[in-house]
């Protein structure tokens, strides 16, 4: 198997360390979110924006999903920024191709990381909440966000196969 494959496959383990829960709850998150990555790798955008399933879900649109969820969990109600809420439903537009939305995606994951990072007590809430419910804190968030990304790697795996036929985790 030549590496574009094993990569397009995402068959590779999670994590294995023992450490503090913060930098477990961490590890875990950023291999979810690479595992969604490298469904896209080796394939064409037309193949990547291609709806899979009836309701229009495609391995891009999961790409552009996650960017807002990330965005909106962490920047605007962990942190509290003055920021737009994103709309996490938008279709991919024509333009956006996989570059662009994997490098808004690692931009994403790079400024909630740096907002993790900053915290220091996982039971600290945030400013305000997505939900009705009281602000979560960092500790729900993380688990939460570990949830998210690993549900939609499980959908790009589906996705991948029905494109291509590559499997993996």
């Amino acid at each position: 198997m030549t590496e574009i494959e094993t990569t397009a496959r995402g068959d590779v383990g999670p994590p294995s360390l023992n450490t503090d829960e913060k930098t477990t709850l961490i590890v875990f998150l950023d291999y979810l979110r690479e595992a969604l990555i490298v469904k896209t790798y080796g394939l064409p955008d037309d193949k990547a924006r291609t709806p899979g399933v009836p309701s229009g879900t495609s391995l891009l649109w999961l790409i552009k999903h996650m960017i807002a969820v990330e965005l909106n969990w962490f920047e605007w109600s962990y942190l509290g920024a003055d920021v737009p809420l994103m709309d996490d439903e938008a279709r991919v537009d024509p333009q956006e191709t996989a570059a662009d939305l994997i490098a808004r995606y690692r931009d994403a994951v790079v400024r909630a990381n740096a907002i993790i990072a900053g915290c220091d007590d996982l039971d600290r809430p945030g400013k305000r909440s997505l939900r009705p419910d009281a602000a979560p804190s960092m500790r729900w968030l993380l688990v939460h966000m570990i949830e998210e990304t690993a549900r939609h790697a499980g959908h790009a795996d589906i996705l991948r196969e029905h494109i291509d036929g590559a499997t993996g985790r």
